[in-house]
């Protein structure tokens, strides 16, 4: 659906404990649509950028797309650096909200749609980009498959994305660390939604079995704060803890709330804990990262 001629309907966002959700497939998604959001995406897009030492993805469709789908594009951040780095291509964003700007490249538009029910573009692409995608899928066999069918033969798919939970190679975090349990009650959530937040470690094995070929894998690290000595490693933790503390509570209230019966004061002050001890430098913990990507066969 054009952004043009969106339905009113779409625009009526659902209002919960003092926060906005999408309207499409309402209820059946957590994801927030409000400003903070907004900003903490434009956050996120430089953190992999950064990841990725300034490209915008890792597979050859890095040049000489022509044809390019955004999945889950957000604020459009992303299909709008590739619309300006490739004004040959044609790049469309999809999302379930309309939070995109109204002044776009000629070349670039977006469209609000539920990927996870039936494609209805008439065209196939020869990239498919999914970023930052995790606990939005409650079948990504399924999605993978409408993926496939909707590349042309030699097309790419890429997928990035971190991994919970958060780790620890030296000891400096303890079982108790409070951004840990975060992470194993997102966890417990959003399974029990049918919607895991645990698949990055599985994208591999998910490409080879959807019928890619020539998979490959890129591992990256993001320290969850400045601890890190090496600068380059502190950089990324720096943006990396900037992301986190401004989306702790936009991604657990609906969660907590809904899924764990917690309550919205309950669920408030946990999360002030956890932003609270995200910063705790003494803990060198990390996020591991994920780029894997793979070629529809000829």
């Amino acid at each position: 659906m054009p952004l043009a001629s969106l339905r009113s309907s779409i625009l009526e966002y659902r209002k919960e404990n003092g926060r906005t959700y999408h309207s499409l497939s309402d209820g059946s998604k957590i994801s927030v649509h409000e400003a903070r959001g907004e900003h903490r995406r434009d956050l996120t897009h430089h953190l992999w950028m950064l990841t990725w030492d300034g490209e915008i993805c890792n597979c050859p469709k890095k040049e000489g797309a022509y044809r390019v789908l955004d999945v889950g594009t957000g604020t459009g951040v992303w299909a709008l650096d590739y619309a300006e780095e490739h004004p040959e291509a044609t790049v469309i964003g999809v999302d379930l909200s309309p939070i995109q700007p109204d002044y776009v490249f000629s070349n670039c538009s977006f469209e609000v749609d539920d990927i996870e029910k039936e494609w209805l573009w008439p065209e196939p692409f020869d990239f498919i980009f999914v970023r930052s995608m995790i606990g939005s899928f409650s079948d990504w066999k399924e999605f993978l498959a409408r993926a496939y069918d909707n590349l042309e033969p030699g097309g790419y798919i890429e997928l990035q994305d971190n991994v919970f939970p958060m780790k620890c190679d030296d000891g400096t975090m303890t079982d108790d660390f409070v951004p840990l349990r975060w992470h194993r009650l997102l966890i417990e959530a959003s399974g029990k939604m049918g919607r895991p937040c645990t698949v990055p470690p599985l994208f591999e094995q998910m490409l080879t079995d959807a019928g890619f070929v020539d998979v490959e894998v890129r591992r990256e690290k993001w320290p969850i704060n400045g601890w890190a000595k090496d600068p380059r490693m502190r950089e990324l933790g720096e943006w990396c803890q900037a992301s986190a503390l401004s989306g702790i509570e936009a991604v657990s209230l609906a969660l907590f709330t809904r899924v764990l019966g917690w309550s919205v004061l309950q669920t408030s002050v946990f999360c002030a804990e956890v932003r609270n001890a995200h910063k705790a430098i003494g803990v060198h913990a990390y996020y591991d990262v994920y780029a894997v990507w793979g070629r529809k066969p000829w």
